[in-house]
């Protein structure tokens, strides 16, 4: 089985996130980034399946020059190899633009049996792009798995809700993307950190998907940051000395917020 992996590289949720000044753009360049956290469990997820049936794993991203980070940490995870799609006129796109991005990536690199995805991004959060990318590539989607079964030419995957689970079935290929309750990603061990070093990734520009700057870039995105302002600082808390009427003086806070 041969799978292909969408992965993102988003700035560390611990490092100092920010937007570009000049056009309010997620700053993606002066920020420490890494894999997303939620692609991690998609990595695991094809890992695992290549591992009891056979086949490779291809891992595909979208991004500026550190965005190989990502693909790196995947191949060190076991990912076979990895497509690296980099131009300037990218900068800015919404998640339609992502999605024919990634799209076109994956056709030109051979549609696959299973496109796997997380369940979004740590960074935009939206969790529509693997919807679009299915539409793209004209199969089915199943999204926001917990379970992933593949048997002969379809796949099986239970959804767990608030209130039940369910199990839907698709036949490949297809795109599933898991949520972060399906496995526990592995840890890159130092045999598979050295291997890494020599797995091949392809780095593609527009032009080598076919497609062109106007359809992609923040100019023509559906969708813009109008303005951005820093979170202000957390303000000292009220120490409550108790002096025998502690429990009254906290209903009393509570009750005047209407938390009680």
């Amino acid at each position: 089985m041969n799978i292909v992996v969408c992965v993102k590289y988003v700035p560390d949720a611990q490092a100092d996130r920010t937007f570009n000044a000049s056009d309010n753009t997620t700053d993606r360049v002066n920020v420490d980034g890494l894999l997303s956290e939620l692609d991690e469990y998609a990595v695991e997820e094809a890992l695992k399946l290549v591992e009891a049936g056979g086949g490779e794993v291809t891992v595909v991203t979208v991004g500026p020059d550190q965005a190989s980070d990502a693909i790196k940490k995947a191949l060190q995870m076991g990912a076979d190899k990895g497509v690296h799609v980099n131009d300037d006129a990218i900068h800015g796109s919404d998640a339609i633009a992502t999605s024919l991005v990634l799209a076109e990536a994956i056709k030109k690199a051979g549609m696959p049996d299973l496109v796997v995805t997380g369940m979004a991004s740590t960074d935009g959060t939206m969790g529509v792009v693997p919807t679009m990318l299915a539409e793209r590539l004209g199969v089915p989607a199943v999204t926001f798995a917990s379970e992933v079964t593949v048997s002969g030419s379809g796949v099986s995957v239970r959804r767990d809700g608030d209130a039940a689970s369910v199990t839907i079935e698709a036949a490949l290929p297809c795109l599933v993307s898991v949520t972060d309750q399906i496995n526990e990603p592995r840890y890159p061990s130092f045999k598979g950190i050295m291997a890494a070093k020599k797995k091949p990734v392809e780095q593609w520009s527009l032009a080598d998907l076919g497609l062109d700057a106007s359809q992609v870039g923040l100019a023509n995105a559906w969708t813009a940051v109008q303005s951005f302002e820093a979170r202000p600082p957390r303000q000292v808390g009220t120490i409550v000395k108790d002096e025998g009427d502690g429990g009254a003086k906290l209903a009393g806070f509570l009750s005047e917020r209407k938390f009680i």
